[in-house]
């Protein structure tokens, strides 16, 4: 907690858009609470200017208090912005709190419901500029236009932000996909290469030195005693051959199975964060490539959620073979709802499992974070 809460601390000091919205604020109660002599002192907008920096910050460290504390924040914040347009006179930077909202409507709300709480907040505005601000319709509705364009114009720059926020996380996602595929297959190419040698090895070699024995066994038949023991001699080394031949064949045919722990760091390097923190039994190698890539893609979803979703500091993967079975337990240190609803991205995960007659269950970590538990046989019905 104490590391997300840093993060959260280093993106309100370092972050550009942060600080264009402090100067934003500052803007506004320069010009509504007197400073310097422009206006009358009054303490309570300065009270309410406080309270709207507060729900403000809040808004702004949504990745660390979760989203029911975002949403309280944000309808603090709508609150806050209505009384200083209602209370405090014409005139002035108020309405650059406007512009704020509607940076947190496009970081909170999808289109529709963007549209509307836009409409809502600017209807209320046009109301306090007739009613309380004692400004004509015409002159209103042209201010009001113009406030619109400035609001339109921070909704679009925090979309373009979202959205290119996105994309870079989308890019993470496949570069880690990209990196752990190309240490699978360099994993199962290794095995491919195996089983080819040893078919090459009974097939062509095997087949000759059988050849060979069968031949000289003929040889000796036709020779005198003393050259018949010389050709026994090798009969008996050709017999040897054949059986070390057989022998390195078994062995080459008998597959250990995929590792990994390299793989998986593949997967988890493009990632700053959660970090990964693994913790393999030797003897859990994966029989076969299908196996592995699923195991991976549910490191890799889980990875996904907790950099996005939870936020989570680390991420333990643990990898355990039973009788019967591997056994992969992947859980972080984020935080998830009080009930779990599997999106697309776990539903998919349980369907590639199921297919290897596998099994995967999702619940909450001891920390609050996400819990995954895949389950696969050793060997497929």
């Amino acid at each position: 907690m104490n590391a997300r809460w840093k993060e959260g601390a280093r993106e309100l000091l370092t972050n550009p858009l942060s600080w264009a919205s402090y100067a934003a604020w500052a803007a506004v109660w320069l010009t509504v609470t007197g400073v310097f002599g422009w206006r009358e002192m009054r303490w309570w907008a300065d009270g309410l200017l406080l309270l709207f920096l507060v729900a403000w910050l809040g808004c702004m460290l949504d990745e660390v208090i979760g989203r029911r504390a975002f949403d309280v924040f944000l309808a603090a914040l709508t609150a806050v912005t209505v009384a200083v347009l209602w209370l405090v006179p014409a005139g002035g930077a108020t309405p650059i709190l406007l512009i704020l909202l509607a940076t947190q409507f496009a970081h909170r709300f999808a289109a529709r419901e963007l549209t509307v709480a836009m409409v809502a907040i600017n209807l209320v505005f046009a109301g306090i500029m007739v009613f309380v601000w004692d400004v004509g319709p015409r002159d209103a509705g042209f201010s009001l236009l113009g406030f619109i364009g400035f609001q339109m114009f921070a909704v679009l720059v925090m979309r373009y932000a979202i959205r290119a926020e996105e994309m870079a996380e989308d890019l993470k996602s496949v570069n880690a996909r990209l990196l752990a595929t190309r240490s699978l297959l360099g994993e199962t190419a290794r095995d491919q290469e195996r089983l080819r040698l040893s078919r090459e090895l009974h097939d062509v070699a095997g087949h000759k030195v059988t050849a060979l024995k069968l031949n000289l066994r003929g040889l000796a038949r036709r020779l005198d005693d003393e050259a018949a023991a010389e050709v026994g001699k090798a009969t008996d080394l050709a017999d040897e051959l054949l059986q070390d031949l057989r022998s390195v064949v078994k062995h080459l045919r008998k597959t250990e199975g995929i590792e990994l722990s390299e793989s998986l760091r593949e997967l988890a390097r493009p990632f700053p964060r959660p970090k990964l923190e693994l913790d393999l039994d030797e003897q859990a190698r994966v029989p076969r490539a299908d196996q592995a890539e699923a195991l991976l893609r549910v490191v890799q979803e889980a990875l996904t959620n907790a950099a996005r979703h939870g936020p989570a500091e680390n991420l333990r993967v643990r990898l355990r073979r039973e009788p019967d079975r591997l056994v992969l337990t992947v859980e972080d240190d984020g935080r998830v709802g009080a009930e779990i609803q599997p999106g697309n991205g776990l539903t998919g995960m349980r369907e590639r499992l199921a297919e290897l007659d596998g099994s995967l269950e999702i619940g909450k970590s001891e920390e609050g974070g996400l819990k995954l538990t895949a389950a696969l046989p050793l060997e497929l019905h």
